[in-house]
């Protein structure tokens, strides 16, 4: 079934999706710090990794595991690990692979709060150079002994760019560097990257894959192809004798342990119950997008970015790796910041907030708020500008958005 079975029948029919203990159709809440042993040499075997089972909901929980499980599926890998946050996946994966001393190659148009990280990382002593664009060029000049990880987004928020996926891990695994990719703009509905070259992938939870705007989270897929070389990367070098599962096992009981970031179990299941909605509403928003744009193009004062636009610099890649699609995030460049904050003040439909991947559409002015600590040059990388309005689209009735976006563009004039 696995292969033969589409995106939404895989999510609530795969071998993820059934096998609770009560014979339930969704798994428990298992809302407990601790679990309960018969005898102390039980417990002593489930902390020294000897038998299977629960401690402390912080080193795991059974709705995680649920939920982890329901996405390594979705996306193709050999195990997940769920986070409090996507930053706090982010901080997890590189702390996993990189001591001080290393580096790490990033595109430059990255959310915001991702270059923030970088910045604080420096502090412990791991450099980040950043490429105008993740290319061979770019990433061959970068490249170094010290050159641990290469990050990207798959679709940066808010610029836009594709990152080549084929392309870049040809590179990486090249030099024997593994590839991250952050693919939270995209999703799994939209594309794998793991099938496509990358080595690990990470989510922001709390947007498209929750859907609901109801909890925060992150998560961590390993792909567990990419032949770690220990006397390369030494911070897994503990973990040698795992073999391709270095990364994963060093990750959850050392990294993810002892860092304490752990997703709550109501938010796993929240964010569980999210996902079976994923290609719905993946399909709805990708569709109002793209029509929005297209209205919105048609305007002359403002400058629309959307990936299915023709002009758009990364339209190869909606069917060269995106399925076809072109995402739910749109920007316009508006010609001044008081245009900006005035068409978003005069929408009707679309909230001011600064999350993406909701139901809702949700409207932002990014240079005031996401990019407040950047500085101009972080900013442009990014696509960010004193005129730029960002659009994360939802499921509303697209004559309504449109309706509603162009009027406010209109009484803007």
């Amino acid at each position: 079934m696995e292969q033969e079975c589409g995106f939404n029948t895989k999510i609530l029919h795969g071998k993820t999706s059934h096998g609770y203990g009560q014979r339930e159709i969704l798994p428990p809440i298992s809302q407990v710090t601790a679990f309960e042993y018969e005898s102390m040499e039980e417990l002593e075997k489930v902390f020294s990794h000897k038998s299977m089972g629960y401690a402390y909901t912080r080193i795991g929980n059974p709705t995680l595991t649920s939920f982890e499980q329901k996405i390594n599926e979705l996306e193709g890998g050999i195990g997940a690990i769920s986070c409090s946050s996507g930053m706090s996946a982010i901080s997890c994966a590189l702390l996993a692979l990189c001591e001080s001393g290393d580096e790490i190659i990033a595109g430059s148009g990255l959310y915001g709060g991702t270059i923030d990280l970088f910045h604080d990382l420096e502090k412990l002593g791991i450099h980040t150079v950043f490429a105008d664009v993740l290319d061979r060029e770019n990433i061959e000049r970068l490249l170094n002994d010290k050159t641990k990880a290469i990050f990207g987004e798959l679709i940066s928020n808010p610029s836009l760019r594709v990152l080549d996926i084929p392309e870049v891990s040809e590179i990486a695994h090249k030099a024997g560097i593994p590839l991250i990719v952050d693919s939270t703009t995209a999703t799994p509905y939209i594309c794998r990257p793991l099938k496509l070259g990358a080595d690990i992938v990470i989510h922001s939870t709390s947007k498209y894959i929750n859907g609901g705007g109801n909890s925060i989270g992150g998560i961590i897929v390993d792909g567990g192809k990419f032949a770690w070389d220990f006397d390369k990367h030494t911070a897994l070098s503990d973990f040698k004798k795992y073999g391709k599962m270095a990364f994963l096992l060093r990750l959850r009981t050392d990294i993810w342990e002892n860092l304490g970031g752990c997703m709550a179990p109501l938010n796993a299941f929240l964010s569980y119950i999210g996902v079976d909605t994923l290609g719905l509403r993946m399909e709805r928003i990708c569709e109002n997008a793209d029509e929005l744009a297209k209205a919105l193009d048609d305007e002359a004062d403002i400058t629309v970015s959307y990936l299915t636009l023709k002009t758009h610099p990364y339209h190869k890649y909606v069917e060269k790796e995106l399925n076809g699609y072109g995402g739910g995030i749109l920007n316009f460049r508006a010609g001044s910041k008081e245009k900006a904050f005035k068409i978003i003040n005069s929408l009707k439909y679309a909230m001011i907030a600064s999350n993406i991947g909701d139901i809702r559409t949700l409207v932002i002015h990014p240079a005031s708020t996401l990019y407040i600590h950047s500085g101009r040059a972080e900013m442009e990388a990014a696509g960010v500008y004193d005129d730029t309005v960002r659009v994360s689209v939802g499921i509303e009735d697209k004559k309504d958005l449109i309706e509603d976006f162009v009027n406010a563009v209109r009484n803007s004039r």
